[in-house]
């Protein structure tokens, strides 16, 4: 099967999935945890994961809160006949909550291994730079209004060469959510950060996405989401992407994920999957 077949043949299913979304019934286990509900405290408030979706959640783990979020992504690119497989191992994440149930710190770092599969086959592995980040959880939703979640947010030049900006990439997140009638959860995210090009120089690049997710019996939940990076002022391409997956509760504390998703442009990365799982202390 060529690229553009396997393109159709998981947009389909893509599609498919993100339409289940819609059809299902609320549970606690949905991607995104209902913003609308009573404000609750650490120990009773709903396990709310910022993974697998690109969508970080409008809400934080709590005061005296640890969440550790982990997981492996593979994917391929097969653009123009080059052969590119990147695996992503780790993908840690470390949650916090501080000083008060609105106020978390963030962590995250993950070693990585890309594979060229053209010509000798050789492989480059390395370290992405450390992320360090703050969530800020602002309002819960009242009617229309969303609740609101705010990350500020930058990457330290500790990663290995092929996989380091090289410098300080300093950004700003702003999360939002909707709980909307028939147990469907909307929401989104739009950031901008800087980042560098292959020429050394500085950009700014915005990401934006829209998720809509739903329960599936009482431990599941689904989702369908759309996301895009979007450089401006530097001559780097678009990323247009579309992408699925479920969770499920093993426990009131635990759970795992799985999501697949495809490029929508010739720039993105063709096809990318990935597990992983979610576990929190308190």
């Amino acid at each position: 099967m060529d690229a553009m077949a396997t393109r159709l043949v998981f947009r389909g299913l893509l599609a498919a999935l993100a339409g289940g979304a819609l059809l299902a019934h609320p549970a606690d286990g949905s991607a995104q945890e209902p913003a609308g509900a009573p404000a609750a405290s650490s120990v009773s408030r709903p396990l709310a994961a910022d993974r697998p979706d690109f969508t970080e959640a409008a809400s934080t783990v709590g005061r005296g809160v640890l969440q550790i979020e982990f997981g492996y992504t593979f994917a391929g690119d097969w653009s123009g006949g080059h052969s590119v497989q990147t695996h992503t191992l780790g993908e840690l994440l470390l949650r916090g909550g501080v000083a008060a149930d609105w106020l978390e710190l963030r962590v995250a770092a993950s070693p990585v291994t890309r594979v060229d599969s053209e010509g000798s086959g050789a492989s480059d592995t390395g370290i992405e730079d450390l992320y360090l980040g703050a969530k800020v959880e602002l309002t819960r939703q009242a009617g229309r209004l969303p609740a609101l979640a705010l990350l500020p947010q930058m990457t330290l030049p500790t990663g290995s060469t092929l996989f380091s900006g090289g410098r300080v990439l300093p950004g700003v997140n702003l999360a939002y959510s909707w709980d909307v009638p028939g147990g469907l959860s909307l929401a989104g995210s739009t950031q901008v950060n800087l980042a560098v090009a292959d020429g050394d120089d500085s950009y700014r690049e915005w990401a934006q996405s829209a998720v809509a997710g739903a329960g599936v019996g009482t431990r599941g939940g689904v989702y369908g989401e759309w996301y895009a990076f979007l450089p401006m002022g530097a001559d780097a391409p678009k990323e247009h992407y579309l992408n699925a997956g479920l969770t499920w509760l093993t426990a009131d504390d635990s759970q795992w994920d799985i999501r697949f998703g495809v490029g929508l442009n010739d720039a993105a990365e063709d096809f990318f999957a990935g597990v992983g799982a979610t576990v929190r202390m308190r």
